[in-house]
């Protein structure tokens, strides 16, 4: 078993730990969740949310916005009503986030690849190696047939914003409602369904296998499993891989960015580490240190 001697050294502040944990690591692979973009101020709850969806929340007492863009709606015009607002704030419209350039900044000095349960665009307004990203939720950019006859994802911002500017009463007009090529079904946004998963295209299972094949490579000496910003919700996708992985590699490190605390089994508690300080305050502290 390989010593991470940077988790020998005392009195360091969590960026400077990171930074030295970093620098020791043959390679990370890296895990975010929503916190990752809570943290860089693109919250699903607060002003952002009710500046935006004060009728809906009105109409349905909705509590954040990832609930809302959930919900069974009464028909497709008040569906894409919602939703055109939903894909407008948090993709066409969201802005570069500063965290994301530090952790962009952080990634680029070591072999590494990204697993995301986010389907925001923050990664791509920073600029990241999208070869190197790896959507397993879907994105909200992307549209797909509700009823699921082909697996091809589609794209149209124009359409979006030509809903967004002509909705009235929470209803857009029946005839801006996007329709299948094939079956002539409504469309619907590409996002995993807890009952029926999603459309996964061609370009899906690309970098599927091109994050499997990194994690191929990088299975054995001091690889960083870094899970940022990661709740509970869906931990089949990042959570529960990293702590198999961290369990069969003995070199190797389980990273957690999070102000909450999750349970971490017992079988590698010693070779994890918890960070507990604002997410994108951390990664910048720590950008600067490198």
């Amino acid at each position: 078993m390989l010593v991470w001697k940077s988790l020998t050294k005392v009195g360091l502040s969590q960026s400077e730990q990171l930074a030295e944990l970093i620098r020791e690591a043959d390679a990370l692979v890296v895990g975010v969740g929503a916190g990752m973009s809570a943290s860089d101020g693109f919250t699903y709850i607060g002003a952002r949310f009710e500046n935006m969806f004060s009728d809906f929340i009105n109409k349905y007492k909705f509590l954040d916005m990832l609930q809302a863009s959930l919900f069974d709606f009464e028909d497709w015009q008040e569906y894409w009503a919602f939703q055109s607002r939903f894909v407008f704030l948090n993709y066409i419209s969201q802005p570069v986030g500063k965290g994301y350039l530090a952790l962009k900044s952080i990634l680029n000095q070591k072999p590494y690849h990204i697993i995301t349960t986010n389907a925001d665009n923050a990664f791509d307004i920073a600029d990241y190696n999208m070869e190197k990203i790896f959507h397993i939720q879907g994105k909200y950019c992307l549209w797909q047939c509700s009823e699921y006859c082909h697996n091809q994802t589609y794209r149209d911002d124009r359409t979006i914003l030509k809903m967004l500017l002509n909705q009235k009463n929470m209803k857009i007009p029946c005839e801006l409602v996007p329709l299948c090529p094939k079956c002539k079904a409504p469309f619907e946004i590409n996002k995993r369904n807890e009952e029926r998963g999603m459309v996964e295209d061609s370009s899906f299972y690309v970098k599927k296998e091109k994050y499997e094949k990194f994690l191929s490579k990088y299975e054995n000496g001091k690889i960083m499993y870094i899970d940022i910003g990661v709740g509970n919700t869906t931990p089949q996708f990042i959570k529960h891989p990293f702590w198999k992985r961290v369990e069969k590699n003995p070199d190797a490190l389980y990273v957690v960015l999070n102000y909450k605390h999750y349970r971490i089994p017992t079988s590698i508690r010693s070779r994890s580490v918890e960070f507990t300080d604002n997410i994108s305050e951390l990664i910048i502290k720590t950008n600067n240190l490198l």
